[in-house]
C-alpha cells in the first residue's frame, strides 16, 4: 500500500466572477418535494467533485469553458429542479421551489499545466480545493442557495478541471454523475439526455401509518460521555492508494470462508480497524461501521432517478473486540451491515425519518466508508475523453467529513490501478495511522 505526506500544490488561479446559468429555456415553476431520505439531517452539507482532463489535440480551438457553459443550461432544461432552490417547511421539511434562476458556474484559468501536477495526483487535490472549487459567496449553504456550483478552470497545456459542489439533499452520487453525464453528452453534441431524468421522490416517502421494523443502529443518538466525538477543526485530509496487488496480499490473510469477500470488504475492515487505534479510543467504547449501500436495485426505482437512493446500515462492536481480532472480523461485520438492506429494512428506515423526526446518522464513535468506484465520474466525457481522475476529493463538511471515507478508483503514476481511500483526522492521528500503515507498504 502506498501513501503519501499531504502536499501542498499550489498555483495561481484567474478567476471570474461567479455567475448564474439559468436553463435554456423556460421551465415550470413548481413546488417539488424531496424524500424522506433527501431531506434527512446528515446529506444537508456540500460534497466536493472534481474531474481532470488531458488536453485533446483533435479539440484544438474549443473552448471547454464555453462547450460545457452552453451545455450546462441545456441540461438544465431537463434538470429544472437543480436551478431552484431549496426551501424548509413545517417539520424541517424540505421542498424545491422550481425558480429557475440557475446554478452557480465560475470560469478559471491556471497558470500550470497538468504535467507539473500530474505526479502529485491524487495526494494534492485537497490542499488544491480552494483553487478548483471556488467557494462563492452564498454558493456553500444548503437553504436558499444554488444547489450546484461548478467551476471549469483552462489549464496552460489545454486540458482542464471541472469541479463541482454538489447540495447532497437533492442528489446522490449516481444522480449527480447522471446529470453531469447528460452535460458531457449535450456538449458531445446531443439534443437530449439518452437516460431522461425522473423526479417521482414520493417513491422513498414513508408508509401510512409509518412503523420501525427492524433495530437501526446507525440512528441511535448517543451521547459523548467519553470525548469519542472527533473536532471538526484542526483536522487534515489524506489519501491512501491501495493496489490489486496489496488488496489481494491482505486477502491471504484471511480465513478460507473470506477468501472471496470484495475489495471494497477488504480495505473498509482494515481502515475501520486502523483509524480506530489511531485515535485512541478506550477499549470498553462501543464504535460502528456504517456502510453506504445503494438501493436501486433492491426496491422498485426507475432507471433515471436522482435522488438520494442510499441507506446506511450499521453494525456495533467494542474498541477491544475490533481491535483485538484479526481483519476477518471487522470483514464479518462489514458483511452483516451490507446484508442489512433488503427492501423491508430499507421502508423501516424510511419510517424511522418521520417517526422519529429525522433524526442524524449516529456520530459518536462511527465511520461511514462509501464506495465510489462503480459510479463512473470518471468516464464523463465532454469531449476531451475520459478525466484521468474523477470523485471526491474530502467527506464534505461539517461534523460528516470526520466520519466519512471515500473509495475512488485511481492509476497511479505508475501506470498502476488501484482504489484510493480518502481520510480525514485530527493531526496526531493521521500521524499514528501513516506510521501503522506504512510497514505494510514494504
Amino acid at each position: 500500500m502506498e501513501t503519501m505526506q499531504t502536499i501542498d500544490f499550489s498555483f495561481q488561479v484567474r478567476k471570474c466572477q461567479p455567475e448564474l446559468i439559468a436553463p435554456a429555456n423556460p421551465t415550470p415553476y413548481e413546488f417539488k418535494q424531496l424524500s424522506d431520505v433527501d431531506d434527512q439531517q446528515i446529506l444537508r452539507f456540500q460534497v466536493p467533485l472534481v474531474n481532470i482532463y488531458h488536453h485533446n489535440p483533435s479539440l484544438e480551438g474549443r473552448d471547454p469553458v464555453k462547450v460545457i457553459k452552453e451545455a450546462i443550461g441545456k441540461a438544465l432544461v431537463f434538470y429544472y429542479p437543480l436551478a431552484g432552490r431549496l426551501r424548509e417547511g413545517p417539520g424541517r421539511k424540505l421542498f424545491v421551489e422550481c425558480t429557475g434562476e440557475g446554478i452557480l458556474f465560475v470560469e478559471a484559468d491556471a497558470d500550470v499545466s497538468l504535467e507539473q501536477f500530474r505526479d502529485t495526483l491524487p495526494y494534492s487535490l485537497s490542499s488544491m480545493e480552494i483553487n478548483i472549487i471556488h467557494n462563492a459567496l452564498n454558493s456553500d449553504g444548503v437553504l436558499n442557495s444554488p444547489l450546484l456550483l461548478i467551476q471549469v478552470t483552462r489549464l496552460k497545456c489545454g486540458g482542464f478541471i471541472f469541479g463541482l459542489h454538489l447540495n447532497h439533499s437533492v442528489a446522490d452520487g449516481f444522480g449527480i454523475v447522471q446529470f453531469i453525464k447528460a452535460t458531457a453528452e449535450i456538449a458531445r453534441g446531443a439534443f437530449a439526455p439518452s437516460i431522461l431524468p425522473v423526479w417521482q421522490r414520493a417513491l422513498l416517502t414513508a408508509r401510512d401509518p409509518p412503523r420501525i421494523t427492524f433495530r437501526h443502529y446507525e440512528y441511535d443518538q448517543v451521547v459523548d460521555t467519553k470525548s469519542t466525538l472527533i473536532p471538526v477543526n484542526n483536522m487534515i485530509d489524506q489519501v491512501f492508494f491501495f493496489s490489486q496487488l496489496q488488496i489481494s496480499t491482505l486477502r491471504k490473510t484471511l480465513p478460507a470462508h473470506l477468501h472471496d469477500c470484495s475489495s471494497f470488504e477488504v480495505f473498509a475492515a482494515y481502515v475501520w480497524r486502523l483509524r480506530t487505534i489511531a485515535l485512541q479510543f478506550k477499549p470498553e467504547e462501543e464504535v460502528r461501521f456504517l456502510c453506504v449501500v445503494n438501493i436501486r436495485s433492491k426496491i422498485d426505482i426507475p432507471l433515471g432517478y436522482y435522488g438520494n437512493a442510499i441507506v446506511f446500515p450499521a453494525v456495533i462492536t467494542t474498541v477491544a473486540k475490533l481491535c483485538g481480532n484479526p481483519l476477518g472480523y471487522a470483514i464479518d461485520l462489514i458483511r452483516k451491515a451490507k446484508a442489512k438492506a433488503t427492501t423491508e429494512y430499507i421502508k423501516s428506515m424510511v419510517d424511522i425519518m418521520v417517526i422519529k423526526g429525522r433524526p442524524c446518522l449516529t456520530t459518536v464513535g462511527s465511520f461511514i466508508m462509501s464506495d465510489v468506484t462503480r459510479i463512473g465520474f470518471e468516464n464523463v466525457d465532454f469531449g476531451w475523453e475520459k478525466a484521468i481522475f474523477g470523485g471526491p476529493i474530502t467527506g464534505g463538511s461539517g461534523i460528516i467529513r470526520g466520519m466519512t471515507s471515500f473509495c475512488i478508483p485511481f492509476m497511479n503514476r505508475n501506470g498502476e490501478k488501484g482504489t484510493v481511500i480518502t481520510l480525514c483526522l485530527p493531526p496526531p492521528a493521521m500521524e499514528r495511522f501513516r506510521e501503522m500503515f506504512m510497514p505494510h507498504c514494504k
